[in-house]
């Protein structure tokens, strides 16, 4: 079935219509709720309040936009609401503990490049979460969530310029906040 129709029945209180819904979207709002907590348990929770504010916010969709703009759209808000509530960005994570400069060594085992390649994501999460919002919403919504500059554009209901401009303006501020920990510009990896 596609989703004009899910989104029609759903509307119309068709349950099982709105569980395929949020079958489709799930794993991104959940991914999304993570990205911003840095805790299962807080996202998966996160996810499931969203999907029960979308399904009471549907009679009010127009579809005006995409579902998954509009779903979007709630979900940011959601988690910044339970950010703010609960008056903390996210878990918070030691820099230091993570690790100097160089995560990689070319002759690293299989075991030790798994490990460097989860203290490099670690890292890279550390220092997101100490950028400020606006960073951290666009470079989470392109670079981890995978969306269009478009699609980017309708969720925060900015230009697709002004979309380009921050999404730069972000990625070199998370650079050079990397570079330290990292040895050198871009560090081994070519962030």
């Amino acid at each position: 079935m596609d989703e004009k129709e899910l989104i029609r029945l759903s509307q119309e209180g068709n349950g099982e219509a709105f569980g395929q819904l949020v079958e489709r979207y799930k794993t991104k709002v959940f991914r999304l709720a993570s990205s911003w907590t840095q805790d299962r348990t807080a996202a998966d929770d996160l996810a499931q309040e969203i999907f029960i504010k979308a399904y009471f916010s549907l009679p009010k969709f127009k579809s005006e936009s995409e579902f998954g703009t509009w779903l979007y759209r709630i979900a940011l808000n959601h988690i910044k609401d339970y950010l703010r509530k609960n008056k903390k960005r996210s878990r918070e994570i030691s820099l230091e503990a993570l690790g100097g400069t160089g995560l990689a060594a070319e002759n690293e085992s299989s075991q030790e490049k798994d490990q460097t390649e989860e203290k490099r994501r670690a890292l890279v999460q550390a220092v997101l979460q100490r950028l400020p919002e606006k960073h951290r919403i666009i470079l989470t919504l392109r670079d981890i969530q995978g969306l269009s500059y478009d699609e980017i554009a309708r969720i925060l209901r900015l230009s697709p310029g002004t979309v380009d401009s921050r999404l730069f303006r972000a990625r070199k501020k998370l650079r050079e906040k990397l570079a330290p920990y990292l040895g050198r510009e871009g560090g081994e990896y070519g962030l």
